[in-house]
């Protein structure tokens, strides 16, 4: 009895945590906050196994019942892996319209050519592109927005059954669309400072005309930057703001779209 009890638990239970955690870890390991470069890969890993652990007996319901062959298992992970990937770079474009929005400001203001190490993205970037991105991510765990993602993760298995092979073309039209979406709320939040910059660079081009001997690139630039840092001073939370409703707004229709 004491056997057939082991032999149960191995076909069934250690094969449902197995098929839970490539799923989870794979999207963890590159999902905002909690796959961040800064992040230890131990810790990450830690985060995967706990999460899997305490949802793998609800999910075995959602996993076939018949322990399935060598090739069916690795098409299974395969698969599983696809699909995580997929959650995590989702999760990951819309994190990437605070670096986008900080390039494009840092760009207008004048700031464009100061690089610094963005940890967020374990790349350079702008100076205001890392801080709005370290703020979001602060943000993301303050919000507890972070739990829609592992909600999401959660709900996966409703969209994308397992066993079955993802539609490719729908996830791929999905990322343009998530693509594109993030790309537009970096712009709506710099559209101040476009205005701004706009405003400032009409100014001086009247005044190079009116004033020929005037060195208007030197008395242009330290005014752009002073309105640039005292706007970014006054829309800073509003900016968060927006993002964070547009954040939870994207992942929903996310979710809803991969549903239907």
């Amino acid at each position: 009895m004491l056997v057939q009890n082991i032999t149960d638990f191995l076909s069934t239970g250690v094969f449902a945590f197995l098929i839970v955690f490539v799923r989870f870890g794979t999207a963890m390991m590159i999902m905002p906050g909690i796959g961040d470069s800064f992040v230890s890969a131990q810790i990450r890993l830690l985060i995967a196994v706990s999460i899997s652990f305490c949802l793998f007996p609800v999910l075995m319901l959602n996993l076939p019942t018949p322990l399935p062959g060598t090739f069916a298992l690795f098409f299974l992970l395969v698969s599983e892996f696809i699909i995580g990937l997929f959650f995590g770079t989702i999760a990951r474009i819309f994190m990437t319209a605070l670096d986008t929005a900080g390039m494009v400001i840092s760009i207008q203001s004048g700031l464009g050519s100061a690089q610094i190490f963005n940890p967020s993205l374990a790349a350079q970037g702008s100076l205001i592109g890392a801080l709005m991105s370290m703020t979001g991510v602060l943000l993301l765990f303050v919000t507890n927005l972070h739990h829609l993602l592992i909600l999401g993760l959660y709900e996966s298995y409703e969209f994308f059954p397992v066993g079955e092979l993802p539609d490719v073309g729908s996830m791929a039209e999905m990322m343009a669309l998530a693509v594109a979406a993030s790309f537009a709320v970096g712009v709506k939040i710099a559209a101040p400072f476009i205005v701004i910059t706009t405003m400032i660079n009409v100014g001086m081009g009247v005044l190079s005309r009116l004033m020929p001997q005037m060195q208007v690139f030197m008395t242009a630039l330290p005014l752009q930057i002073l309105l640039s840092i005292i706007t970014l001073s006054l829309v800073f939370s509003a900016a968060f703001f927006f993002w964070l409703a547009q954040f939870e707004e994207g992942m929903v229709f996310f979710l809803s779209e991969s549903g239907g």
